[in-house]
């Protein structure tokens, strides 16, 4: 009888893990909205370009959360980024989290969005990493191939979304910088959001977890905020 209790114990949890997993399906890198300077820089990278671990490839998954269609969803604890769509899917992208990604977490909207931006380092960058004031666009810079700056109460948070010129890091967290995804990856997500789109930041140790789930109030595109 016990022999009996313990297979049933171990279908029942088979089931509910069954029940839990994820339907992921991975996408490759569609260059369609590479524009010609798009191609041109990115062909002239210095950095190596290794392949992103499995977990954190873009792929579109099932979302048991509750953001409205349209939401950006930030996800520090497990490296992830999530660009909701309809009917219980999202687009899931891998990305890099700095300490500047840790210290903030609420809803903001989209309030500027960048092309290939220029890299004006802090204070504190400058003294710890040796750069200079200023970064040019280019295929090297840090900001990479496209940046998203979030806005709050129509003030500028200091938290961007950005390429990265250290594609070997997603899926985990170094030192300095905001959220950066693969060059390739966030020019996919800069062709699917507007100006006032809502970006969730979740606070740390609510990540993705159905017994968490937060709601942002509207979705998609608002109206016109800073630029």
């Amino acid at each position: 009888m016990a022999s009996l209790r313990v297979k049933f114990g171990v279908l029942a949890a088979g089931l509910m893990l069954s029940g839990c997993m994820q339907a992921t399906t991975y996408e490759a890198t569609n260059t369609t909205h590479f524009k010609p300077r798009d191609k041109e820089l990115l062909s002239k990278v210095s950095y190596a370009k290794v392949a992103v671990p499995e977990p954190f490839r873009r792929a579109i998954v099932d979302y048991h959360r509750k953001e409205a269609p349209g939401s950006i969803v930030v996800d520090s604890d497990n490296h992830y980024l999530y660009y909701v769509l309809n009917d219980g899917k999202a687009i899931r992208y891998g990305i890099t989290v700095g300490e500047e990604a840790m210290a903030w977490s609420g809803i903001a909207k989209v309030g500027s969005k960048t092309e290939w931006p220029p890299w004006h380092p802090t204070p504190g960058e400058i003294s710890r990493l040796g750069v200079p004031k200023f970064v040019p666009p280019g295929p090297d810079n840090p900001m990479g191939s496209r940046a998203l700056y979030l806005y709050s109460g129509g003030k500028d948070t200091l938290f961007r979304i950005h390429g990265t010129n250290q594609p070997e890091y997603i899926g985990t967290s170094i030192s300095s910088g905001c959220i950066r995804m693969t060059n390739e990856d966030v020019i996919d997500l800069y062709e699917r959001v507007g100006l006032g789109t809502v970006v969730v930041v979740l606070e740390p140790k609510h990540g993705d977890s159905p017994f968490n789930s937060q709601m942002a109030l509207q979705g998609g595109y608002g109206g016109p905020i800073m630029q």
